[in-house]
């Protein structure tokens, strides 16, 4: 069994088909990413749809530009859809979008140090991209060191993670591990703690070894996650339960395994075998 830690479901031509594709691989959970107010209606949907789906409320550094102020009242609306959103964001910096537009890298700041404001008051974890920004990001969050969450789609340095560590973050590791130019990332993996690691597609982006040139799917979690495991040599089955177990640590309001019941299909075990 495996779990997608971070997917944009809604970006998918089919989701159902993509979900169904994932769980005949041996995956059992999935976290969909909101990024923007006026596509977390879908987010919300597909999780509600879908008992193995989980979801995110959040503003993506690249929409720092529009109020934020909505996803807290979001959040306090009480619907049964709201009970389906286990962490905040995709919140962040991305100083490589952003270029060297001041007033852009400022609005970013702003809008990730609010978010990070609202998880602290409202007891979520968080979901944080970083790229560009190690300096200000590692700041902010010390900052908030209440907040607990994951660096997700990680290629930053092992200084930044380590920082992230020591503060209680999750790292969690996407397709790029397995790209020709990802030896960072390979690098930074070998150091994370075992219970600190997560997988992720970051899906319809960063397809790994062998789909490169496809566009990303949930199901694919399972080659980043097989291509880890040999990186590391830990047997794949403990890495499979390691960062399931890890995924359901972190994101607490997903209950335990034995809470979730059943998906609507039941796995055929590739996964249970010897970014945005």
């Amino acid at each position: 069994m495996l779990v997608d830690s971070h997917c944009h479901l809604n970006y998918l031509e089919s989701p159902d088909a993509a979900l169904e594709s994932a769980r005949q691989r041996g995956v059992t959970a999935f976290l969909c990413i909101g990024v923007e107010r006026r596509s977390i209606d879908e987010v919300l949907s597909i999780a509600s749809e879908h008992q193995d789906v989980w979801a995110t409320i959040g503003q993506h550094p690249e929409a720092a530009g529009q109020d934020a102020t909505w996803i807290e009242p979001r959040l306090s609306e009480g619907t049964a859809e709201l009970e389906r959103v286990v962490a905040l964001g995709e919140m962040g910096l991305d100083f490589v979008h952003s270029g060297d537009d001041p007033g852009a890298r400022v609005r970013q700041q702003e809008c990730f140090d609010y978010q990070l404001d609202v998880a602290r008051r409202l007891n979520y974890p968080v979901v944080v991209h970083t790229r560009g920004a190690e300096t200000q990001t590692r700041q902010l969050i010390a900052q908030h060191s209440g907040v607990q969450g994951v660096l997700h789609c990680f290629t930053e340095s092992w200084e930044l993670a380590s920082a992230a560590l020591d503060l209680g973050f999750y790292i969690s590791i996407s397709g790029i591990v397995t790209f020709k130019n990802g030896g960072n990332v390979r690098e930074v993996a070998a150091r994370i703690p075992r219970d600190r690691l997560l997988v992720e597609t970051d899906a319809p982006w960063l397809a790994p070894v062998p789909h490169r040139g496809k566009q990303n799917q949930p199901a694919y979690v399972t080659d980043t996650a097989r291509f880890l495991a040999d990186w590391l040599q830990w047997d794949f089955s403990e890495l499979a339960a390691q960062t399931t177990a890890n995924f359901f640590r972190l994101f607490q309001r997903a209950g335990s395994e034995g809470d979730r019941g059943s998906s609507t299909t039941s796995p055929t075990g590739d996964a249970g075998s010897p970014g945005r």
